[in-house]
């Protein structure tokens, strides 16, 4: 039986958003000349406002406008560790590192779970010292080539939950007591499955669900 704390990422381990910034950094250093796909992200982001593509669909277009539609894992190893360097020096949480330290002190094996690419959030992860870290897969081709698909599902909402649980039957471990911590109520589902759900700097819709549920709420910073 094993002790876990799950952190979400984006707004809860981090201060604001990491998958627009990380697109962005990707082109900058990559190829400059994508910014000037910028309106056709634009147009994909009022798709989705107006509900005529989902949020799976939007990341997949992002990443073909602003990535490409075919790279090689080695190529975006140093663009991925200079971004997670960046986001560790600019945009984490003061509270996340001292929950993290504190639930290590613990004996709890700390897992991210996000939304966001694995290819990158790993990265992050890894700095952190997180133990493991589920996310977004994406489709590998040949020599290790990243194409702009998502590979099952987009870790969010109540996959997300889903995916936790499939890599726990997958590591062969038995949960004893989940800590989940979340700044947002699309991981409503998870918050539920948890035995101690922790809600950071939620907005006023989870913080009036997290008095009437009984979710601790704290303020990272």
């Amino acid at each position: 039986m094993t002790d876990l704390a799950i952190y979400d990422m984006d707004k809860t381990v981090t201060r604001r958003p990491t998958y627009t910034p990380f697109l962005l950094h990707c082109a900058v250093r990559r190829a400059p000349w994508r910014l000037a796909l910028l309106p056709l992200v634009a147009a994909s982001l009022l798709g989705y406002a107006l509900k005529l593509v989902d949020r799976a669909r939007l990341k997949e277009i992002n990443h073909r406008l602003l990535i490409g539609p075919g790279v090689s894992e080695r190529a975006l190893q140093p663009i991925v560790r200079s971004f997670a360097e960046k986001t560790l020096a600019t945009n984490l949480r003061p509270g996340a590192v001292k929950a993290i330290a504190r639930d290590k002190a613990e004996g709890r094996m700390v897992v991210m779970a996000t939304a966001s690419y694995r290819f990158y959030a790993a990265a992050i992860g890894e700095l952190l010292g997180f133990d493991h870290v589920i996310g977004t897969g994406t489709v590998a081709g040949i020599d290790d080539i990243i194409h702009p698909r998502i590979d099952g599902y987009n870790c969010y909402g109540a996959a997300k939950l889903t995916m936790i649980e499939q890599w726990l039957q997958g590591a062969g471990l038995a949960r004893a007591h989940v800590r989940f911590y979340s700044d947002h109520n699309s991981d409503a589902f998870a918050f539920e499955w948890s035995d101690e759900a922790v809600a950071v700097n939620p907005d006023a819709e989870l913080r009036r669900i997290a008095e009437v549920r009984g979710y601790t709420v704290e303020d990272w910073g």
